[in-house]
């Protein structure tokens, strides 16, 4: 059993595993944001990269695919990318899928796009040649809610301020 001879039954290493570079086909498993883990930053890889969870920043990568459960704010630059969740931001790839349980909000610069029935896109879509070379122009900041204390004093400190004035020259 332990002998340190082979008595003729072949060498020990053959039942040892091989090695994970020696088994590879040159494609490496796709990198995995699970759907309780959230991710506040930039993302970059060559591979691909699947976000069930939450990323509020911009990704870089080969491939992107957002899960159903899926939320992302930033822009994503992919040269593949496949949304069924939620995003908010600017998208820029050679091939872009929308799924019909998607929900984005935002700019999609495009070489190919495909929609299907039931997604939901608000935004901006234009196809290019090399999607990957433009820069998406982020859109103004939009202004907060009506907020009474902050616009109203505004408006009545200026009114003030002109009634004032008009006082004053009209003396």
């Amino acid at each position: 059993m332990f002998a340190r001879g082979n008595k003729g039954k072949g060498s020990s290493s053959d039942n040892l595993p091989v090695p994970q570079s020696q088994r590879r086909s040159g494609k490496s498993a796709p990198s995995i944001i699970s759907t309780d883990l959230v991710i506040v930053g930039t993302l970059t890889s060559t591979g691909e990269v699947q976000i069930d969870g939450r990323v509020d920043g911009d990704i870089r990568s080969g491939s992107v695919t957002l899960g159903e459960k899926a939320s992302f704010e930033g822009d994503v630059v992919a040269e593949s990318v496949t949304v069924r969740g939620r995003v908010k931001g600017s998208i820029r790839a050679r091939k872009v899928s929308l799924a019909g349980t998607c929900h984005v909000e935002g700019t999609v610069l495009h070489e190919a796009l495909a929609v299907e029935a039931g997604a939901f896109f608000e935004g901006n879509s234009r196809h290019s040649a090399d999607p990957l070379a433009e820069v998406v122009a982020k859109p103004e900041q939009q202004r907060a809610a009506f907020d009474p204390k902050r616009d109203l004093s505004v408006v009545s400190s200026s009114s003030n301020a002109m009634q004032k004035s008009a006082g004053r020259t009209g003396r």
